[in-house]
């Protein structure tokens, strides 16, 4: 139907197309501010040692700041977490938790955990990306999840979301929405 390789060619560019709409789409769908964010219980481990968290009781003790990632030992997802490393005592000074989550598997984030996050914040398994699905982080038609941020405040309503394929702003914003949070308690 079409001359010597054009249609291939068509094919592939088409292809390219579906990508980048594929790639795009999720910064459109993640779930809104205002939202209530689904609770969940997954396996997940700090500075190699693997335990169960669980939203709900993380939102005990202050906000959480949620960040999906596509994968581990990436290059964007290390430089997501060692920036999230750097940052995590200034999190915590303003009472919040910081977790990722991703599609790998316990043992892959245990090694994560240690080296890319150095031993500073959890990182969590989402292998099915149940946890993913029901935040609208998993980019659709492809078996992974946006590099998406949430900022969780402790009554389970989600204050801040940011979605961006690059690493750089995710820590800025989320730290920045923490803040405000903290700073609209003081009297």
């Amino acid at each position: 139907m079409f001359p010597n390789g054009i249609h291939s060619r068509a094919r592939l560019k088409l292809a390219a197309a579906a990508l980048a709409l594929a790639v795009a789409a999720p910064a459109w769908a993640a779930l809104k501010v205002g939202s209530k964010a689904p609770d969940f219980t997954t396996q997940a481990t700090l500075a190699g040692k693997p335990f169960e968290f669980t939203l709900a009781e993380a939102l005990k003790k202050g906000p959480v700041v949620l960040y999906f990632y596509p994968a581990a030992f990436t290059k964007g997802c290390t430089v997501e977490a060692h920036l999230f490393a750097e940052a995590t005592d200034e999190f915590n000074a303003l009472g919040a938790t910081v977790i990722g989550v991703s599609k790998d598997d316990i043992d892959t984030l245990n090694r994560f955990s240690v080296s890319e996050c150095r031993s500073k914040f959890a990182v969590a398994a989402d292998p099915d990306l149940a946890i993913a699905r029901a935040y609208d982080a998993k980019v659709p038609l492809l078996s992974y999840a946006d590099r998406t941020s949430f900022v969780i405040l402790p009554d389970a309503s989600v204050a801040y979301v940011h979605s961006a394929l690059k690493p750089d702003d995710h820590v800025k914003n989320t730290l920045a929405a923490v803040k405000a949070w903290k700073a609209s308690r003081q009297p």
